[in-house]
């Protein structure tokens, strides 16, 4: 009878609970992460001087192009009646949060279609209301 020896087994290494560390790390980073907010919608930003503003975590941005369509979150209002706008706010409204407001209006859009959607926020009793620029090159 030949006796094995233990020393010349190999050690074996269960990698489950490793991988599975591994993909709870990479779960974790995956919802952690913030994205670039990027949009489709061509709008050309006027110009100004000042500082950048500190976005909140709940927004509602209103943008306006220069055919002066409205988008909400991207999505394309029907059409521009002050009670239009206010029902595609109030469904883009997160419940118990005071949303920031941005108003995105192309430089060729008319001064009504901003103040159009300013009015539509305020009869929501939104008040962080904020007009999105570009900043100007020194």
């Amino acid at each position: 009878m030949i006796w094995k020896s233990r020393s010349s087994e190999y050690p074996q290494v269960d990698l489950t609970p490793l991988i599975d560390v591994v993909f709870l790390l990479l779960i974790f980073f995956m919802v952690s992460t913030t994205f670039n907010r990027e949009t489709k919608i061509s709008v050309d930003l006027p110009e100004a001087t000042g500082e950048k503003l500190k976005v909140e975590k709940v927004v509602i941005e209103i943008s306006i192009d220069s055919q002066g369509r409205y988008f909400i979150n991207q999505q394309l209002v029907t059409d521009n009646r002050v009670i239009t706008l206010k029902r595609a706010i109030r469904s883009a409204l997160k419940e118990g949060a005071e949303p920031q407001v941005i108003i995105s209006g192309d430089k060729g859009a008319s001064y009504e279609a901003a103040i159009r959607a300013m009015d539509a926020a305020r009869q929501l009793g939104l008040t962080n209301i904020n007009l999105a620029t570009k900043q100007t090159k020194n």
